[in-house]
């Protein structure tokens, strides 16, 4: 259970998530937690993750320890870097891939945000790879999240910043399964 946000605006963008960490049906807030950030930071790239706390430990070991750094400048890059990291999630992480049978191709069991200066990008479980052009949201508020920002895009005065922490903190407030604090990044774009 979590909330994550990606906003591209004005020649910025923004990453932000929520701060909640759930067992079950056990909360464990950022007052309890030390280590509850759900957003890394690779190089010039901020990536957000939804599904299992472990994935972030997982992306973050695997990028620091890549032998080739991957590029995640682009859906191109981004999507060559998931190929390549789907083997090792399952032989050095111990993935269990499975899913559901119907599902065309074996998942990666995450979603994943990815604001860097290219811009906003999305992985979805399946290594699919989607560039935003305004804003996106994946985990169990992202419908409160997108709304919200949706409502404020338009107004002048929110930067991409301020629209991904009102994307989060309405998920905050109506979705049992996001909490605050927040966490926020913000990357000029080139």
């Amino acid at each position: 259970m979590t909330t994550i946000v990606a906003v591209r605006k004005n020649g910025f963008a923004a990453i932000a998530a929520d701060t909640l960490t759930m067992w079950g049906n056990m909360k464990e807030s950022a007052a309890h937690v030390v280590n509850h950030e759900k957003i890394i930071q690779y190089q010039e790239n901020f990536l957000a993750f939804t599904g299992s706390s472990t994935f972030k430990l997982v992306v973050k070991h695997w990028l620091d320890n890549a032998k080739l750094k991957p590029k995640l400048d682009s859906v191109e890059n981004i999507f060559n870097a998931w190929l390549a990291f789907h083997p090792k999630l399952k032989e050095s992480y111990f993935l269990r891939p499975d899913d559901q049978d119907d599902d065309a191709f074996e998942t990666s069991r995450m979603n994943v945000l990815i604001v860097n200066p290219s811009g906003v990008f999305a992985v979805g479980v399946l290594r699919d790879v989607t560039e935003y052009k305004r804003f996106t949201a994946f985990g169990s508020g992202c419908d409160f999240a997108i709304g919200a920002m949706r409502a404020v895009y338009d107004d002048e005065t929110k930067s991409a910043a301020d629209i991904a922490r009102i994307g989060i903190e309405v998920a905050a407030e109506f979705d049992d399964g996001s909490d605050l604090p927040l966490t926020c990044h913000t990357v000029e774009l080139i």
